[in-house]
């Protein structure tokens, strides 16, 4: 069995694959429906695809300390989610500074386009935030052409969240149910302690499900009206990644 959730879904995607066309992609999804898991297998099948997790981002800014972690900090341990500007921020800082969009100010002929594929993972949650990057899109030629939407049950979610142990320092994930590490408590490459996401607790959790399907529902919507929206539905990844699998082979291999 593998030792993490994503290295389980990732052994699906063995052969490397490259894209025919750039590949500008989001993930959606409830907090805990798979979409690191999911990112992982996505960039071990193209091995050219940017992956960029809002999750991670948050976590990073938050162990240093910047202003935009402490801010973001404070709705995180409230079980919120994190204001509209600072998500913003981080993600399309991120995605500038790693070649996804042109440089802010560049004036861009109508005959240039990127060829950088990218898949955002967990942004954006709002029509605000959909909107804003709609607008940076659209000066560097570069439409979103595909998003993934996975729909997990809530109560298997809230199973997975139980049972969910991280080793923080490389983010490695276990979970005690399906995927437990070699050893209780510890990580399987390092053997140093597992933990627990301050926000892995049930009560939290359940509010933070509630918030995202009111917020989330109009931005299907939004997506599904552009054309670009494609929904992957079930309750492992053993079931969503083949779906997904299937997508990407008919849009863009």
């Amino acid at each position: 069995m593998a030792s993490t959730a994503a290295a389980a879904a990732a052994s699906t995607a063995k052969a490397i694959h490259t894209l025919s066309k750039p590949w500008r992609g989001l993930l959606i999804g409830a907090p805990g429906a798979g979409k690191g898991t999911h990112s992982t297998a996505l960039s071990n099948r193209y091995p050219s695809l940017l992956t960029i997790s809002s999750g991670d981002l948050l976590r990073q800014n938050i162990a240093a300390k910047t202003s935009l972690g402490l801010t973001a900090q404070t709705a995180v341990a409230k079980g919120e989610f994190v204001p509209d500007e600072v998500m913003i921020d981080l993600v399309l800082g991120e995605l500038r500074a790693r070649g996804g969009v042109y440089p802010e100010g560049y004036d861009v002929r109508a005959s240039e386009e990127l060829e950088q594929s990218w898949v955002l993972d967990g942004f954006p949650r709002t029509g605000v935030q959909a909107q804003r990057l709609d607008q940076v899109l659209e000066r560097s030629n570069a439409a979103l052409n595909m998003v993934v939407h996975l729909e997990v049950p809530f109560d298997v979610i809230l199973e997975r969240i139980a049972g969910r142990w991280i080793h923080a320092p490389s983010g490695r994930v276990y979970n005690t149910g399906y995927n437990p590490p070699a050893v209780a408590g510890k990580d399987d490459v390092t053997g140093e302690p597992l933990t627990k996401r301050p926000d892995d607790n049930p009560e939290t959790f359940k509010k933070r499900l509630t918030v995202f399907k009111e917020m989330t529902e109009p931005l299907l919507e939004y997506y599904e009206k552009k054309g670009v929206l494609f929904t992957a539905r079930g309750p492992t990844s053993k079931i969503v990644w083949p779906q997904i699998e299937a997508e990407m082979k008919r849009r863009f291999e």
